[in-house]
Order: C-alpha cells, then sequence, then structure tokens
C-alpha cells in the first residue's frame, strides 16, 4: 500500500512539473514577442495572466539587476523602460528610458515611448518635448505626431494646432488608424464638430 502511494505520489510530482513546464514554455513564447505599434491586444484568459505578470516581473527583477551591474548597458536600460512602460509603471519608465537616452540618441520610437509615459505622468509639456525630438529624428515618423496631435487637444485644449498635426500624420500615411480602428480622418472630423459645437 505505501508503494502505491509513493509511485501515485512520483506519477503526480512529474505531472505537475510537466504541466509548470509546459505553462512557462508558452508564456515564454507569448512574452518574447515584441511589442510594436498598431499591433492589436491578443486575448488571453485569467488562467495565463498571473504567469504572465509572474513572468514579467521576474524579467523586470533580472534587467534590474542588469542595470545595477552594469549602468552604460544602453539595451537593458531600453528594454527595462519598455518593460515598466508594459506594466504602467510611469515614474520608473521615465526614468529608465532618461537613462538609455543618456547613453545613447535612441530612435523615433523610443522617444515617442517616453513622451507618452510623461503623459501619463500628467506632465503634458515634457511629452510635447519628447514627441519633438522623435520628430527631429525622423521626420516621417508618424506615431509621434499623432501622439503629439492628443496631447495638444486632450491634455493642452489647442485643438487647431493638435488638427495640424494629425493632418501631418494623414500626409505621411492617409489610412493611418488609431489605436481603436478609428481613421485619423474620423477622428479630426469628430474634434472639429465637437469644437464647432461648443462656438
Amino acid at each position: 500500500m505505501e508503494k502505491n502511494q509513493a509511485t501515485v505520489s512520483k506519477q503526480t510530482l512529474y505531472l505537475s512539473v510537466l504541466i509548470v513546464f509546459i505553462a512557462g514554455f508558452i508564456c515564454g513564447v507569448v512574452f518574447t514577442v515584441m511589442k510594436s505599434p498598431g499591433t492589436a491586444p491578443v486575448a488571453t484568459n485569467s488562467a495565463q495572466q498571473p504567469a504572465e505578470s509572474q513572468q514579467e516581473a521576474q524579467a523586470i527583477l533580472n534587467l534590474e539587476a542588469e542595470v545595477t551591474a552594469n549602468p552604460d548597458n544602453y539595451n537593458a536600460w531600453t528594454q527595462l523602460g519598455h518593460l515598466y512602460f508594459d506594466s504602467n509603471q510611469v515614474s520608473k519608465a521615465i526614468g529608465a528610458y532618461t537613462k538609455s537616452l543618456e547613453l545613447h540618441s535612441g530612435n523615433a520610437n523610443l522617444w515617442t515611448d517616453l513622451g507618452v509615459m510623461y503623459r501619463r505622468s500628467g506632465d503634458p509639456q515634457k511629452a510635447i518635448e519628447a514627441f519633438d525630438k522623435a520628430i527631429s529624428m525622423d521626420n516621417s515618423h508618424a506615431p509621434s505626431r499623432f501622439n503629439r496631435g492628443i496631447v495638444l487637444h486632450f491634455d493642452l485644449g489647442k485643438t487647431d494646432e493638435a488638427i495640424e498635426s494629425w493632418r501631418s500624420v494623414l500626409a505621411i500615411n492617409p489610412d493611418y488608424q488609431t489605436a481603436n480602428g478609428m481613421s485619423l480622418q474620423e477622428l479630426i472630423d469628430q474634434v472639429k464638430a465637437e469644437a464647432e459645437n461648443k462656438n
């Protein structure tokens, strides 16, 4: 009887380890997909989210250890900023992005991410500065121009300047869409109609 119980316990243990390994592998594959502008969010069930959150938390700890040991590691600071961004740790994301940009001039995407974090922190002027920097690095960078318009209209009440910024996006990409699938031209028309109704 005891031998049978031991055999069952071993089988249960092996099965548990196998399930954890498979779950970790699947979450690892999902986690390593790089985030990119315009990518539709992937729906996950509630059973997957805790494992992904644990993996994200572990990745953050690993990168924090890396930048502590190697504070001049531009790529590690950048990746850490992205993880803070994705987990909505706004002030930490700003700090990590700022450090990475002290080490390297970065690119338009990185400056735009920093601008988004400044907006979330409640600092629209800093956000505009970051978006302007992104545009100066890549004149055809549509996301920075779009986000600049968002801050100008929704945070600073500068609707005319916002529409001008959005029109510059349409000059680059006439089919540009917002995150919710609305065409940018529709957004411009909606904002103009709201402004006219107020007057």
